[in-house]
This record gives C-alpha cells, sequence and structure tokens, in this order.
C-alpha cells in the first residue's frame, strides 16, 4: 500500500483513480501529473516501484495544494468571507445554501431535519 501525502491509497486500482483518493486531486490533475512524470496511468498501485512513488511525491509537494494546505486555504477563505460580512459569509455561519438555492423546500442537507409541526402536543393517555 502506498502512502502519498498522508494517504494510503488502494494497492489493486489503477494509479490514476487511485490518485483521487487525495483531496484536492480529480481525475484531470491526475492525469496530468502522471503525464508530466511519464507514468502510464493504466498501472496498479501495487506495481509502483519506489522511485516513482518518490516522483509522485515530490511533484505533488513542489507544484500542487494538496489535503492539509488545501484544507486549511478553504477554511481562511470561508472565515474570511464571515469577518467581512458578505453576503456569502453570512450564510455560512447561518448555515444555509449560499449560491441562491431556494429554502423553502430542498435545502435540507444544508439546514437540518427539522420538526413538521412545532406546536403540537400530543394526545393525553388514558
Amino acid at each position: 500500500m502506498a502512502r502519498i501525502v498522508g494517504v494510503d491509497l488502494p494497492k489493486n486500482k489503477r494509479i490514476e483513480i487511485g490518485l483521487t483518493y487525495i483531496y484536492g486531486i480529480g481525475k484531470s490533475k491526475a492525469r496530468e501529473i502522471l503525464q508530466k512524470i511519464h507514468i502510464n496511468p493504466n498501472i496498479k498501485i501495487n506495481a509502483l516501484n519506489d522511485e516513482q512513488i518518490i516522483l509522485i511525491r515530490k511533484t505533488l509537494s513542489e507544484d500542487y495544494q494538496v489535503e492539509g494546505d488545501l484544507k486549511r486555504i478553504e477554511s481562511m477563505n470561508i472565515k474570511r468571507l464571515m469577518t467581512i460580512g458578505s453576503y456569502k459569509g453570512r450564510r455560512h455561519r447561518l448555515g444555509l445554501p449560499l449560491r441562491g438555492q431556494r429554502t423553502r423546500t430542498n435545502a435540507r442537507t444544508k439546514r437540518g431535519i427539522k420538526k413538521t409541526m412545532a406546536g403540537k402536543k400530543k394526545a393525553p393517555r388514558k
């Protein structure tokens, strides 16, 4: 099992797919990385030798922001929006969708599940 940037990559998957397990790398970036260091994207991860793994680690650390760095930058951007009081920052603070979606219905994942009838009393037991 190859460990790159703190992520254990699955052994029996192709390297092109395995790199997508790293936060910040999708399929197109994985292809771009593999073309840059001249590795066949169809090779399985367990077939990689140590030199190839070191090459992948080196290119990721030099040219790309992934995992912890990317998450930190993302959270700093959200905090900046919240402190300047922009519309998007206020929506983040309230836990509501911020890209113009409707909230009257269909915002369950962002708002959470609420009780439908708030003030209704239960029938007394007999």
